[in-house]
């Protein structure tokens, strides 16, 4: 599972360096192969193959003509691309989601559990928001 967060760089040509902490949990469980895009433009959902499979078997279920899963697979493939890995534990960000998104330069990479969160670490700190009590009230719901 993923948890926390490690500051990282993408360099110029787009490619984030996975965290140590991260990476050698992939290399135990996951493998070289990931796809990576985006539910909101705001940053990039780095997917190892594996879990973005279990993803789709459940958007699989759902109909086709169904108006919410259109949108959403309109926007994940406009932003997403699959990428290997490579030797130094470097995979790329699609251009499109760079561009968006500003992943370049100082991000911050967080654990979402089954996948990784890339954000700018200047714009995430600037819209990160602390919990209300309406959060906290509808999360006791969930029983948390």
């Amino acid at each position: 599972m993923f948890r926390g967060n490690h500051p990282t760089r993408v360099d110029d040509k787009g490619r984030l360096k996975i965290p140590a902490d991260f990476k050698r949990l992939i290399d135990e469980k996951y493998g070289t192969q990931f796809y990576v895009t985006s539910m909101d433009g705001h940053g990039a959902d780095v997917y190892p193959l594996q879990e973005w499979e279990k993803f789709e078997e459940k958007l699989a279920l759902i109909p086709n003509f169904n108006p919410v899963k259109k949108k959403l697979l309109g926007i994940v493939s406009y932003y997403g691309q699959m990428s290997e890995m490579d030797g130094q534990g470097r995979i790329l960000i699609p251009q499109i989601l760079r561009e968006k998104a500003n992943v370049v330069g100082d991000m911050v990479v967080l654990g979402m559990q089954n996948h990784l969160r890339v954000v700018n670490r200047e714009a995430y700190e600037r819209e990160l928001e602390d919990l209300t009590p309406t959060d906290e009230k509808e999360l006791a719901g969930l029983g948390l």
